[in-house]
């Protein structure tokens, strides 16, 4: 693990609160690739869980997709940063995401003495996607680009992770979707999460990342942003929020609209930073609320 800090205490007034509310967590990224990392964030979630938590965690996963699509030589074009994917390339996609991160992530978790069911957003139609376009400006034309088989979130039916949630299970979610006439779309992790926290009417919605927060000044990693409101958030894109940030952002103001009481970006490399917010009431990463 990158950092380590010493242990908290959980504060009983705080989790007697937290009892009975549900929590939506997004992985991605470093947390995937690092053994303690993982271990950490599962050991976490297992606290959570044993202080009466309902969680759905929902993953991305790009550092596998790109490791097992250069394994087997399928070579991606980027069209402005985003992959574009053709029918060869889902299926590799659909096999590092749904068969290879969720399910290792359900093994942890099994291990961890905790019941995890490992899905996808086809499964019970969880999310139903759209063709997304991408556009791209050139010589001051605006032109839409095919992506191939990238979605965006078209709609969300949570039946069968409320049924799960209610049975005790902890869903783990891979961002593969389906289309109306049964296509297989890869949705960016970060909105997937968004609006499956939004439709499930989360108590919070989290998202786990590499950094601190929301940085002020990017170059000043002590200058961040606490807490601000979606308004606010809004408008800081193009300048505060830039690159990665933005799909994060997105996701957790897709979220508030939706319903969800609080959102949070965190830095999921950092030991038990997400029961310091849940469980401590501490002041960690970005906070952004209505």
């Amino acid at each position: 693990m990158k950092t380590q800090q010493n242990r908290f205490s959980v504060d009983p007034e705080i989790a007697k609160t937290v009892k009975g509310q549900t929590i939506l967590i997004k992985v991605g990224g470093n947390a995937l690739t690092d053994a303690d990392v993982k271990k950490n964030i599962i050991d976490q979630i297992s606290t959570l869980y044993h202080h009466g938590v309902q969680i759905i965690l929902i993953h991305g996963g790009g550092i596998e997709i790109k490791r097992l699509l250069d394994e087997v030589s399928v070579e991606s074009e980027f069209i402005g940063g985003h992959r574009k994917t053709d029918d060869v390339s889902i299926s590799y996609i659909e096999m590092a995401l749904s068969g290879g991160v969720n399910k290792e992530l359900v093994s942890l978790l099994q291990q961890n003495g905790l019941n995890a069911v490992g899905i996808s957003g086809k499964d019970g139609a969880i999310v139903t996607a759209s063709r997304r376009t991408h556009k791209v400006t050139t010589d001051g034309v605006e032109q839409e680009v095919d992506l191939g088989f990238v979605g965006d979130v078209a709609g969300v039916d949570t039946q069968l992770l409320q049924v799960l949630l209610n049975a005790g299970y902890i869903p783990v979610v891979s961002p593969i979707s389906i289309g109306k006439n049964g296509e297989t779309y890869n949705i960016n992790a970060d909105m997937f999460a968004g609006h499956v926290a939004g439709a499930l009417n989360t108590d919070h919605f989290v998202a786990l990342t590499n950094i601190d927060g929301l940085l002020e000044d990017i170059n000043q990693p002590d200058s961040i942003i606490t807490r601000l409101t979606a308004s606010k958030a809004k408008n800081l894109f193009g300048t505060v929020i830039q690159g990665g940030m933005i799909p994060k952002v997105e996701s957790c103001l897709i979220a508030l609209q939706n319903g969800v009481h609080s959102t949070h970006i965190i830095n999921g490399t950092k030991q038990d930073e997400l029961l310091r917010i849940l469980l401590a009431d501490e002041n960690r990463g970005t906070t952004i609320t209505k």
